[in-house]
């Protein structure tokens, strides 16, 4: 099983950008995938999960900011991320949840 996250970048405050997550492999296939950050010097907070069948969760840092969507078909999860702040810089990992499979990361930076 491999996630791949892509998406990330530079942007300033109050900009979007859409993280993506593709999965392959084929197992798990039936696990709800999350998107969770890491800034520098904390701990990784969950950002957002989706369920295969479209139920979602957000942090209460991200809610009406950030939507999270899937597109089965494609193995992808999406993360849109609006009105973005300078405290939102972090790493974004994807993972399908209770696997232990992660993404590598994708950088998101937020300037003031």
């Amino acid at each position: 099983v491999q996630l791949q996250a892509s998406g990330g970048g530079l942007v300033q405050g109050g900009g979007s950008l859409r993280l993506s997550c593709t999965t392959s492999g084929g197992a798990f296939s039936s696990r709800p995938v999350a998107w969770y950050r890491q800034a520098p010097g904390k701990q990784r907070e969950l950002v957002a999960s989706i369920t295969r069948s479209g139920s979602t969760n957000y942090a209460d840092s991200v809610k009406g900011r950030f939507t999270i969507s899937s597109d089965n078909a494609k193995n992808t999860v999406y993360l849109q991320m609006n009105s973005l702040k300078p405290e939102d810089t972090a790493v974004y990992y994807c993972t399908l949840v209770a696997t232990g499979y992660w993404g590598q990361g994708t950088l998101v930076t937020v300037s003031s």
